[in-house]
């Protein structure tokens, strides 16, 4: 199995069009539109509480996706936790 990630650049590019916010719409973590939980560019990878955050794979690898701007969604903690494919 090949493991692909983003690019810095391409996350940098992801966090900016966010706004610095979660773009998670997903309705399994109750939201009626966005999370739009404000972060921290310094706290990827950290815990909820500061503002941590992820790059997410829209489309799964495994499933066709790539490492490109278009597939990548920048989400909380919280909302990276409950994404199917999140540990795997």
């Amino acid at each position: 199995m090949m493991i692909m990630a983003f690019s810095d650049t391409t996350i940098k590019a992801a966090f900016s069009r966010a706004g610095g916010r979660c773009e998670c719409s997903r309705k399994t973590c109750g939201h009626l539109l966005k999370c739009g939980k404000q972060l921290n560019w310094t706290n990827r990878g950290k815990d909820y509480a500061t503002g941590g955050w992820e790059a997410h794979h829209i489309t799964a690898v495994c499933s066709g996706g790539s490492d490109s701007l278009s597939n990548c969604q920048i989400l909380c903690m919280n909302c990276h936790k409950s994404t199917r494919s999140f540990g795997r």
